[in-house]
């Protein structure tokens, strides 16, 4: 997994899936957000932009160009104000070698598929729900009875934040009445090494809340079966891991298949 800035490292190919973005639009939100003379200085409320736009995004209350657009100045400017705190001390950057396996007590044979086979990205269109395929890693634990606790020692399963950044959305109030919800209660973080994003579905508890700085390991909930695709009996207890990486505010999934066989494993 490469670091950095996609605006100013891609590759030909690459530059290649890049938009065109509306100058007069970024630069009138742009303006909006510096008029905020606390954006600087509170992570929970630069974090919190990210909720606004995805919500729009779901409602489908924006078209996808000015949805990418929003997406382009969320994710610089947030890059920004991380490295911001970074160059202050008061947080770290953590590269891919730092990684740690998202599920406690359980390693890379937990994953599902043979040699990620799993992960298939299909129709998939961040900005459009409807769309298919399964962009994603999902890794199973051994829960039998389906009571979201570990088989061997009966105990929940914490699920770990794989890399650093900052927890920009939580849900943590899915019922069997949301069942609308695909992804039930869920952790999205903000990795600042990649300048992608990390969604962790299907949880039971979350620990965490938007603005919340992480470090890889760091617990952000447990082990769960909440949402549609995972709340069924049919389906076993399972961590659902999507990594989306912004492309000037284009969302494209990317396999990490290859950085959770090098993360390291946590008992």
């Amino acid at each position: 997994m490469k670091s950095g800035k996609s605006k100013t490292e891609k590759t030909k190919s690459e530059k290649s899936k890049r938009l065109n973005v509306s100058l007069l639009s970024v630069s009138m939100k742009i303006k909006e957000l510096k008029t905020d003379e606390n954006f600087y200085g509170k992570p929970d409320r630069i974090a919190a932009r990210w909720g606004d736009i995805i919500n729009d995004i779901r409602k489908q209350n924006l078209n996808r160009q000015d949805a990418i657009d929003s997406l382009y100045i969320f994710t610089n400017q947030l890059w920004d104000f991380m490295n911001g705190r970074i160059e202050a001390g008061l947080i770290k950057k953590y590269s891919d070698d730092e990684w740690i396996f998202p599920v406690k007590g359980y390693g890379q044979s937990a994953i599902g598929g043979r040699n990620g086979s799993g992960y298939i990205v299909g129709g998939f269109d961040f900005f459009d729900g409807s769309t298919g395929g399964h962009p994603a890693h999902d890794i199973f634990i051994a829960d039998g009875d389906q009571d979201s606790r570990d088989d061997n020692t009966g105990l929940p399963v914490e699920i770990l934040s794989m890399t650093g950044g900052i927890v920009i959305e939580t849900r943590k109030n899915w019922t069997s009445e949301n069942m609308d919800i695909k992804s039930g209660n869920m952790v999205y973080v903000y990795d600042n090494f990649t300048n992608g994003l990390f969604f962790y579905a299907h949880m039971e508890d979350v620990f965490v809340d938007v603005g919340d700085y992480v470090s890889p390991g760091k617990p952000l909930g447990t082990m769960g079966r909440t949402g549609k695709n995972a709340f069924p009996s049919s389906s076993p207890t399972h961590l659902h891991l999507m990594y989306v990486r912004s492309f000037d505010g284009e969302l494209l999934p990317e396999n990490i298949y290859s950085d959770l066989i090098n993360a390291k494993i946590i008992y």
